[in-house]
């Protein structure tokens, strides 16, 4: 059985601000960061467990772009909520205020 993904609104403000400020720097890199960003999710779907950073917030790493999805999991509902879509430059003090 697969995990339902949920991506929180912080998640939402990130990847927005990822794929703006890609397209920016040359025509459909934003695509391109959309593209595995969903590969990866797909990933999450099947297999949630991938690194704990912090607490309980799993992060799993893009390999192309340097992203790190920042996770939680619910193991009684089979969820997984995307908190954030950080670029591996922000401090881990960010996620504080998440």
């Amino acid at each position: 059985m697969s995990y339902r993904i949920l991506i929180g609104p912080g998640a939402v403000k990130d990847i927005q601000k990822s794929i703006d400020y890609y397209e920016e720097q040359k025509k459909d890199l934003g695509k391109l960061f959309v593209e595995e960003l969903h590969e990866k999710i797909s990933a999450l779907k099947i297999n949630p467990f991938y690194q704990i950073r912090y607490d309980d917030v799993h992060c799993y790493p893009l390999h192309k772009f340097p992203h790190m999805i920042h996770y939680t999991v619910n193991g009684e509902d089979k969820s997984v909520v995307i908190r954030a879509v950080f670029h591996t430059s922000m401090s881990p003090e960010k996620w504080k205020e998440r």
